[in-house]
């Protein structure tokens, strides 16, 4: 049987790689590219933006 060979592109750096167990930094293709997202999420560098409702900010959280 014949084993399909998958290729990613690394999220940080868009270099090709291969996805699989060879690659112990998978889905990035190196430790600075994974260490480099981490810092980003750390960060809080991934938000989703989120419209304020002048309405909504006195309201009491219970």
């Amino acid at each position: 049987m014949k084993t399909k060979i998958t290729f990613v592109n690394c999220p940080q750096c868009n270099e090709s790689i291969e996805y699989s167990l060879s690659n112990t930094f998978r889905p990035f293709c190196s430790e600075r590219c994974r260490m480099i997202d981490l810092g980003q999420w750390a960060n809080e560098g991934y938000k989703i933006p989120v419209e304020i409702n002048p309405e909504n900010l006195n309201e009491d959280i219970t």
